[in-house]
């Protein structure tokens, strides 16, 4: 896919805003509308809602600028569930030592505290990022990998080039270091370690050239190109040393590509004026797009 080939010639896409969070913590609530929402807030929707604040301020706007003109494009990570509450709803549920689904739909749900399903739930981060940005534009959510945030950045530049939005807010958010995550990844073929997870979120606002200049915005990057594909493989397989390249380090993490974008800018990454970034997935999705310094 060619980002350039628009309505308007030569009207590249850019990014005028990057934020992003990697293994830190953070304070939500100067980003909160109603700050009493903060209980209804897992850890992921936290980095969502502070990455896409950060993003938007870099950009120089505000959503509400925009209204029913800026979408939202997010790819959120694998469901996080800690091990207490998973144990708590175990033995909740355990008749006769063995776990009993009469049990659990009879009693042992209830043992969950009932905002427990707000942080979980994949569509929650989207939520609170457009509600506090007054995002009402289009919404795509994707889950759970960097395949899929390829899919959100594609969805974004087409919404971008048939006018459907005049800025995209595209992103990733994972929360991975917690029981369910590490446990699912362990059982992978070859597994992956707690320590290549990490708690992450990215956000890039994303617009039409001509957007951009005549708000007098900073442009970061162009998005020059950007291509996916995918090879089909046996689902029980596992994946091969020569499948996990370089590449495909954190592919689980849709936050990588934002975050690899904004390393680019610092660590000497750039050649030429331009960083491409690689990946390919345990599913057989793989892929690459090219940016270009401004």
């Amino acid at each position: 896919m060619d980002p350039r080939t628009e309505s308007t010639p030569g009207d590249t896409l850019v990014v005028t805003g990057l934020g992003c969070l990697h293994d830190e913590t953070c304070d939500v609530t100067p980003w909160l509308v109603v700050r009493k929402n903060r209980k209804f807030m897992g850890l992921q929707d936290v980095l969502a809602v502070t990455a896409a604040g950060r993003a938007l301020a870099a950009a120089g706007l505000a959503a509400t600028t925009f209204g029913e003109k800026i979408g939202l494009y997010l790819t959120v990570g694998y469901i996080p569930f800690e091990q207490a509450d998973i144990d708590g709803l175990m033995e909740a549920s355990t008749v006769d030592g063995k776990f009993s689904l009469a049990g659990f739909f009879s009693h042992g749900f209830q043992t969950a505290n009932p905002l427990l399903t707000f942080r979980c739930l994949c569509n929650m981060p989207a939520y609170h990022v457009s509600f506090n940005f007054d995002i009402r534009g289009a919404y795509v959510v994707t889950y759970p990998d960097i395949g899929q945030w390829y899919a959100a950045l594609e969805t974004a530049c087409l919404d971008l080039r048939a006018g459907r939005v005049e800025v995209a807010l595209v992103g990733g958010v994972a929360h991975q270091r917690n029981y369910l995550v590490e446990h699912h990844h362990a059982r992978l073929t070859p597994p992956v370690a707690p320590e290549q997870l990490h708690n992450d979120a990215g956000f890039i606002v994303l617009e039409r050239g001509a957007t951009a200049r005549k708000r007098g915005a900073k442009i970061l990057f162009s998005l020059l190109e950007m291509q996916t594909e995918y090879a089909s493989r046996a689902p029980f397989a596992g994946a091969t040393a020569g499948h996990l390249s370089e590449a495909s380090m954190g592919a689980s993490n849709p936050a990588a590509p934002v975050l690899a974008l904004a390393r680019s800018l610092t660590g000497g990454e750039m050649a030429g004026g331009r960083y491409r970034h690689e990946f390919s997935t345990r599913e057989g999705v793989r892929g690459w797009s090219e940016w270009e310094l401004a």
